[in-house]
């Protein structure tokens, strides 16, 4: 191509680059630098400040900051000119013995050779992604940057170099500007003005180039989207600052969002164009709310230390760190500082959806408004914004189910999910990072010491069990969409295998996203509606909180209020510890205390055994769920423990017994044997009812009750269950008011908000719903809850609604006897009258002096020349084969 040719192509491409800019996409140092990068510094200095003419009359300003940056480079010494040109033209003697411009990055010294790179280059790489527990040098979140001289840029890189790594950052561009899946503004290619630099795309890109290769698809298979989404957690890049006359930074803060992939603030913070600076604010009194809510327990924190940790090494792999704040006074005061101490203009952050997170969010939005700093909340939490949902048009009718609930999502969708967005491959620094504190001042994974000084390191355990990362995110989604998706459906209730995805505390700090979830799941060969419907469930239990806010401590059915609850703390802490005596229920709770975790037919297992067959409130049991949980989640424990207790807006429609139950999750006792070792040696049959042992087998196993295995702490297990139900019809009698007469279902107040979507008036401020009155509204109720009513002294037994679950193997076992035994009795019955005809007939022929009838000659064949093949003859009767 002709070298004025040549010239007219980057000028060009600098014009399309002044698009970018002005649509913000594009930085105007990032805009200027390209310009000496594509033109070169003596065609720049003549032609520059026609290219931006045409921005004096659109945008004077971004025209005056273009011009201002101008004067300021080219506003040199006679010494830095020839030390320029003495540089170009070594250089221009060099460019005739290169073969390959990309065989060395042109920010980074050769591979061969890392005892020479300079000072500034060291302490520009970030760590490799084995060191993640590197801090920064000082030891309060502080990053001290060294700046490349644009000499030293251009005598490492050659013309046809900058300009291919030009062409690249416009087509990561474009491909941005199209919403090409696997791009995203993040990953373009800067030029050395401030921005950071991914050397292994370069490479990459220039080898494609050679190939031919330029087009990637526009929707590519979900597996691929996988990969793509995880190869860049290891990959080093260089960061260079910012220069002096940057945009105010961007204070991205973080909350429950501890990832890179799929982050719509983080990808909000880079479509500003400005420097980003990552916050972390930790406020416990916040966090907590009203009532009794443990929205932080100890598993909980020491998980959230634990991420934050990953997170911030993620963070420093992609050029950027994680400023960790203490709350000073509120997160709203220390935000504040943070704006007047960097000078930013903007906060973002993704939205939670807990009444008072939500309220402390909306004050800090309208709050930092007001000071003229631009506030946004994204959308990311839950599939959907549970204060988006609404009834309209399919009313209150079965309100508490997963599927009234997703009937409501389909008549009123709101905006599409979309696809899950990539993670950034960079982020721009700033030029001066505020003072943070160190992790550790925080104390989220603080550890509580003995009077001899000694620590009590409680959370070993839950460190051997999991991965606190993003990757670990990952690892596990990917490890279960390859295997135990496929068991889901059926088999997702057994403790003795690994057919759940245990991604419940990833979703629940935001290491996974739910939409990143769904994406993957929906793209597996195997997509089993039930997982599938679990993040239904979640986003329902969200919207109920949003709709009771007490729902954490407060029973929504009144007059289950009333119940006789037991206050026996022997039989509560013997239930936390796993000592109640019954394997399974102590399998399960010693699983939790050791590893922060069991699956969701476990706790089913456990609460039963807490709320049907002790008596203990649910309140206890949610919050020990919150406390020891690594995945405690407010809205769903508070929805599963109050369906659990009865009082909820749904009724569990079943009552797990805690030895039958076992039939199903843990038949042959592999479960059992690994969390309670004392029991190994018990045969299949008896180990989830040792009580039932023979003296002499229990010698041999080497168990004693009461020393080296706990006594059951209950005994008349259908007494208790029977006394379960009496207690409930009895205050559902004395509380006449909150049952409906004709169908024997609960009456629940309404709130205002559900009320005046019934009544059509969501979209009016002057409705008629007032404070003081009240809307009761019939809920789902249990079956042999309304047939106890009719006779509220019967047992458990004489229910023909009984809801106690038997084991699904007991249970097929059972079915399987009771068919066998009908089919013989039916086989018996008309084999005894066939007989009996026989016998009249031969009576009465003999009676009637008849000759008997001729015996049959041999068995019933098939008859090869029958236009059914399969039709059977009687013997005797058989054709011929002719």
């Amino acid at each position: 191509m002709a070298p004025s040719a040549a010239s007219e192509d980057r000028k060009a491409l600098v014009r399309r680059m002044l698009i970018d800019v002005l649509m913000g996409r594009e930085d105007p140092e990032g805009f200027f630098a390209i310009c000496v990068s594509a033109l070169g510094p003596q065609e720049t200095r003549s032609q520059f400040l026609a290219l931006i003419q045409p921005l004096s009359t659109a945008n004077s300003s971004l025209h005056s900051g273009l011009t201002s940056i101008y004067e300021q480079y080219f506003s040199k010494t006679e010494d830095d000119e020839l030390q320029f040109a003495l540089a170009l033209s070594l250089l221009e003697v060099k460019n005739d013995h290169l073969s390959t411009p990309s065989q060395d990055s042109p920010l980074q010294p050769p591979r061969d050779r890392p005892n020479q790179r300079s000072p500034a280059q060291k302490s520009t790489v970030s760590q490799p992604q084995g060191n993640s527990n590197t801090k920064p040098a000082d030891g309060v979140g502080r990053r001290e940057h060294t700046i490349t001289t644009q000499t030293e840029a251009r005598v490492k890189a050659s013309p046809l170099q900058t300009f291919r790594e030009t062409e690249l950052q416009k087509n990561n561009v474009d491909k941005y500007k199209m919403g090409t899946p696997g791009t995203s503004l993040a990953g373009c290619v800067s030029s050395p003005s401030g921005l950071l630099l991914k050397q292994n795309t370069i490479e990459k890109d220039n080898q494609m180039r050679n190939e031919g290769d330029f087009i990637q698809p526009e929707t590519p298979k979900h597996s691929k989207n996988r990969r793509q989404r995880r190869k860049g957690a290891g990959q080093k890049v260089v960061g260079l600052p910012c220069s002096p006359s940057a945009q105010p930074p961007v204070l991205l803060w973080f909350r429950r969002d501890l990832r890179l992939g799929d982050n719509p603030a983080l990808i909000g913070s880079l479509e500003v164009g400005s420097p980003v600076i990552p916050v972390f604010i930790w406020s416990p009194e916040e966090e907590e709310g009203p009532g009794i809510t443990v929205a932080m327990g100890g598993a909980c924190t020491y998980w959230l230390h634990q991420a934050l940790s990953c997170f911030s090494s993620s963070l420093e792999r992609i050029g950027s760190h994680l400023v960790f704040l203490k709350a000073n006074g509120s997160s709203l005061c220390t935000l504040k500082e943070l704006v007047r101490e960097t000078g930013a203009r903007t906060v973002l952050a993704n939205a939670l959806y807990e009444p008072w997170l939500k309220e402390r969010d909306d004050d800090v939005e309208s709050a930092l408004q007001k000071d003229g700093v631009e506030c946004k909340m994204y959308h990311s939490y839950c599939l959907r914004d549970p204060y988006s949902v609404s009834t309209e048009g399919v009313g209150l009718r079965g309100i508490g189910s997963v599927s009234h609930f997703m009937n409501c999502c389909r008549q009123n969708p709101g905006s599409a999910l979309g696809a899950p967005l990539d993670r950034p491959v960079s982020l721009p620094t700033p030029a001066y990072w505020p003072q943070g504190v160190s992790l550790d001042v925080l104390g989220l994974g603080r550890m509580p010491r003995r009077k001899d000084g000694t620590t009590i390191d409680w959370a070993a355990n839950i460190r051997k069990s999991w991965d606190f990362s993003e990757g670990g995110a990952c690892a596990r989604l990917e490890a279960f969409l390859n295997d135990g998706v496929y068991r889901y459906e059926k088999e997702s209730g057994r403790a003795d295998a690994p057919n759940t995805s245990c991604l419940s505390p990833y979703l629940h700090f935001g290491q996974l996203s739910p939409r990143w979830l769904l994406w993957d799941a929906k793209g597996a060969r195997c997509r089993p509606p039930k997982f599938q419907r679990k993040l239904a469930w979640r986003d329902l239990a969200y919207w109920q909180l949003t709709l009771f806010p007490d729902l954490p401590w407060e029973s929504l059915r009144p007059p289950y209020k009333a119940l006789r609850w037991s206050s026996d703390r022997d039989h509560l802490k013997a239930w936390q510890r796993g000592r109640t005596g019954y394997p399974l229920v102590d399998a399960a709770m010693r699983q939790l205390w050791l590893t922060g975790w069991m699956n969701n037919y476990m706790r089913h297992v456990v609460a039963s055994f807490l709320i049907a067959y002790l008596y203990l409130p649910w309140q206890e049991g949610y919050r020990w769920f919150q406390d020891t949980l690594v995945d405690a989640d407010v809205a769903i424990d508070a929805m599963m423990w109050q369906n659990g207790g009865m009082c909820g807006l749904d009724h569990w429609n079943f009552v797990m017994h805690p030895v039958d139950a076992a039939m199903t999750c843990d038949p042959y006792g592999s479960y059992v044997r690994k969390w309670c070792s004392e029991l190994a040696e018990l045969p299949d049959e008896l180990v989830h009812k040792p009580w039932k042992c023979p003296a002499p087998m229990l010698r041999r196993a080497g168990l004693v009750f009461g020393q080296t295995y706990p006594e059951r702490i209950v005994t008349d297990l259908e007494e208790r269950r029977s006394r379960s139900l009496q207690d409930v019809a009895l205050v559902r009698k004395e509380f006449g008011q909150y049952v409906d007469k004709r169908s024997g279902c609960d009456l629940v107040p309404l709130p205002q908000r559900l009320v005046s979507e019934a009544l059509g008036l969501s979209n009016r401020d002057d409705g008629v719903v007032t404070e003081g009155q009240q809307f009761l509204l019939p809920v789902i109720t249990r079956m042999e809850f309304k047939h106890q009513l009719e006779d509220p002294d019967a047992d458990a037994v004489s229910n023909p609604y009984n809801a106690v679950l038997k084991g699904y193997v007991s249970r097929k076992k059972d079915e399987t006897i009771a068919f066998l035994n009908e089919r013989d009795f039916t086989a018996s019955v008309m084999y005894e009258g066939v007989q009996r005809k026989e016998r009249l007939e031969s009576d009465y022929r003999i009676i009637e002096g008849l000759p008997g009838l001729s015996a049959p000659r041999g068995r019933a064949r098939r008859t090869p020349t029958a236009k059914d093949r399969f039709s059977v003859v009687p013997g005797g009767a058989v054709s011929s084969l002719r």
